[in-house]
């Protein structure tokens, strides 16, 4: 059984005294292929060098909202002939922690902080356009703005993932499009109460997995630094949920997965 880590972050300062102990594990997982999303600027340099170190692991360019201040345009956009990058992201918009990002971004209102991660949202998403690439889309207390800016450009897009899906009905509306789900170690948290009720809802053709690693772990090991290697936890809490066969939901993620990230992720 292999499947497809969508969503890591294996470019993070926890995994390097032992990463490839990290992957040796998810491969024996049945872990074969990985997809690094950009957050900060600083750490894109060194996902696409493990993704060309490493066989399977791929790579995206982009940036995270809560870095909007530092989004440039011909840095992001000098990734993206790379033959392992996969996606533009992870970008989109995040409110939740407002002072803190005030701070962090030299901003002095909410208004500017909305207004300045909206801009570098859609310039993303233009650039998706215009490579014909997928979105990585981080959606955190802005379901509503994020659903009106995707929507203007839902049919041009060469659709995307909503990644940590936060379970919002509203945001099922793109599956349409051609948007994903990702779906992580949340579904097996004990408080997951929304998005075990909403998981049912998604189309099966529209279902990825993911792990966020190093964060959101899964339990049994929440509090431990996550790792792909528990993605098939996961996959077990979603087959119980939709009363489904592990075999089948995995052979309907790959081809979902397959579908958004090209021939690379296509599991015989």
């Amino acid at each position: 059984m292999q499947l497809c880590d969508t969503h890591c972050h294996l470019d993070s300062s926890r995994y390097d005294e032992d990463f490839e102990a990290v992957l040796k594990r998810s491969l024996g997982a049945g872990i074969t292929r990985f997809v690094i999303p950009a957050a900060h600027p600083d750490d894109l340099k060194k996902a696409q060098s493990l993704s060309h170190q490493y066989e399977g692991v791929y790579f995206a360019t982009g940036i995270h909202p809560s870095y909007a201040h530092l989004y440039d345009k011909d840095f992001i956009q000098g990734f993206v002939d790379d033959e392992k990058c996969v996606a533009i992201g992870e970008c989109g918009l995040d409110y939740y922690r407002v002072e803190e990002s005030l701070q962090e971004m030299g901003l002095e209102s909410f208004e500017a902080l909305k207004e300045l991660q909206k801009k570098v949202f859609i310039a993303q998403i233009q650039l998706a356009i215009e490579v014909q690439k997928p979105l990585i889309v981080h959606i955190r207390d802005a379901s509503l703005d994020s659903l009106e800016i995707l929507l203007t450009y839902a049919k041009v897009l060469k659709g995307g993932v909503l990644h940590c899906f936060n379970a919002d009905f509203q945001l099922l509306s793109l599956a349409k499009y051609g948007f994903y789900y990702g779906i992580g170690g949340v579904l097996t948290f004990k408080n997951a109460r929304k998005l075990v009720e909403v998981l049912p809802k998604i189309p099966l053709q529209s279902l990825l997995l993911e792990t966020d690693a190093p964060y959101l772990t899964p339990h049994p090991h929440r509090g431990e630094r996550n790792e792909p290697s528990y993605i098939p936890l996961v996959l077990e809490k979603m087959s119980e949920i939709l009363a489904i066969p592990k075999e089948r939901l995995v052979e309907q993620i790959n081809h979902n997965t397959q579908n958004l990230f090209g021939e690379s992720f296509k599991i015989a």
